[in-house]
């Protein structure tokens, strides 16, 4: 397996590569508009074929590049069963899986910080967790029929419940870290660590953080597929 994390810097957002080695298949998750000149160069050095771009919910603080990644290359994309998103290809249901050669990639539904979110289990091994679950953080849970209980319970009924050395790969860092374990994030996460569903609901529901900064732009586009909306 190929596997790829790719950084936004202006969004600290990751997005992730992933191939087939032998079909020479990929899989984007989470491409950035402003990326996608990085992301396709890569692939073409590579000598890879994109099949898919993959999100993990409609994001608040980027634009998604999926649509015009499909422009380019023909890909699919597809996004969360309960997205409202009519422009996408396909949306994935809980425990689909999508296979490309040796790579399974299985949708795990982890709403919470919106009501559309899913997580995406790599070979049993990778779990890319957008906004669910950060490093040593989790995403809001203040807009987007965000609810910090079923955050709480996304992420202790299904991804706590991987093995401890399986890996994590969020959707962002802003501290500058690329990877986590499930057994880290249990013993050292703060927002998770020691707190019982009610505490972790107090603390989410007391953060009062700003809006993203593109998140008025953002939404609407990426319901899109990434097609900005043309002024009026």
């Amino acid at each position: 397996m190929l596997f790829r994390q790719l950084f936004d810097p202006e969004t600290s957002t990751y997005t992730y590569l992933i191939a087939d080695l032998e079909t020479k298949e990929a899989i984007l998750v989470d491409p950035v508009l402003e990326q996608v000149d990085r992301d396709l160069q890569l692939i073409q050095e590579l000598g890879l074929t994109l099949r898919y771009c993959l999100e993990t919910h409609i994001h608040a603080d980027h634009i998604t590049g999926t649509g015009k990644l499909r422009d380019l290359t023909g890909c699919q994309g597809i996004v969360p069963e309960q997205a409202v998103a009519a422009c996408a290809n396909r949306h994935i249901k809980d425990g689909e899986v999508i296979e490309m050669g040796s790579i399974k990639v299985e949708a795990i539904f982890t709403p919470g910080h919106t009501n559309c979110h899913m997580t995406y289990g790599v070979n049993g091994t990778h779990l890319l967790t957008g906004d669910a679950l950060f490093i040593r953080g989790c995403g809001r849970t203040d807009f987007q029929s965000g609810d910090p209980g079923q955050l709480y319970d996304s992420i202790n009924q299904r991804l706590f419940t991987y093995p401890d050395e399986t890996l994590i790969y969020p959707g962002h860092d802003y501290r500058g870290q690329t990877v986590s374990t499930v057994g880290e994030e249990k013993q050292f996460n703060p927002r998770l660590a020691g707190r019982d569903r009610n505490s972790f609901i107090e603390l989410m529901n007391s953060l009062n953080l700003p809006d993203p900064q593109k998140i008025m732009e953002a939404v609407p586009a990426n319901q899109q597929c990434g097609k900005v909306p043309a002024l009026s």
